[in-house]
């Protein structure tokens, strides 16, 4: 077994890790579209939506000479290309940016916010996620995520799997990357996070992607955890 002793922060990847992304969209945009009076195949288009997000980021890093672009913005362009694709029609200005801030209103699994009050015992608790700040400071309020800091691809301009990401969090959290553990349900999220000398901790969610899941059934490296729930994770953690 891998020797934790060293270990002072946790870092969470979100989408998928924390909350359930999927469940929370097609619930959210069914009863706000019957509200509004709008029709539209929901669950298409949110399965759609995450499916264009690493090439949004990709683009991004394509470009550094544009700048950085926060997550917030790359859903809202990917959204209105998904809009037209899917003849979703009667929209306004506002309902796109509401439907665009839904992201910022997903709940957690069942297993989360009581796993994660048990590690803040012992450990700092911070979410390293390529979300933006005031979306995952926003989400942390809507699902009573007990973070102790609020760590975004954006305080680093540059998004995960980047190595910034990783050292950058271990760099404000003035700790070495050893004294940190990336917790997340992607085994490439923990590869990138172990080659830069983090710890690690796996943690599946089987139906994050509903009937498309293809992959992260279970863990395929060589993790320092690997454990069904962060209860289990909090048990291996003495917390």
């Amino acid at each position: 077994m891998s020797d934790l002793s060293a270990v002072k922060a946790l870092v969470f990847d979100v989408f998928g890790t924390v909350v359930d992304w999927r469940t929370s969209l097609i619930a959210d945009f069914t009863k706000w579209s019957e509200s509004r009076g709008v029709t539209g195949d929901w669950t298409t288009l949110v399965d759609r939506w995450r499916g264009m997000y690493v090439a949004s980021m990709d683009e991004v890093r394509r470009h550094p000479e544009r700048g950085f672009v926060v997550l917030d913005t790359l859903h809202r362009r990917s959204l209105e290309q998904l809009v037209a694709q899917l003849g979703i029609t009667g929209l306004t200005d506002a309902d796109l940016d509401h439907l665009t801030k839904c992201w910022h209103r997903l709940h957690p699994w069942p297993d989360s916010v009581a796993g994660l009050t048990r590690l803040k015992r012992k450990f700092i608790l911070s979410p390293l996620s390529n979300g933006n700040v005031a979306l995952l400071t926003n989400m942390a309020k809507f699902a009573g995520l007990p973070w102790d800091l609020v760590m975004s691809a954006e305080l680093f301009a540059h998004y995960k799997p980047d190595p910034e990401t990783y050292l950058g969090a271990a760099r404000l959290l003035g700790l070495a990357p050893g004294e940190v553990m990336m917790v997340a349900a992607h085994n490439n999220d923990l590869e990138a996070a172990q080659r830069n000398g983090l710890k690690t901790a796996f943690v599946a969610r089987p139906t994050e992607y509903g009937p498309l899941q293809s992959r992260d059934f279970e863990a395929t490296g060589a993790w320092d955890i690997v454990a069904k729930d962060f209860g289990a994770i909090a048990d291996r953690l003495g917390c």
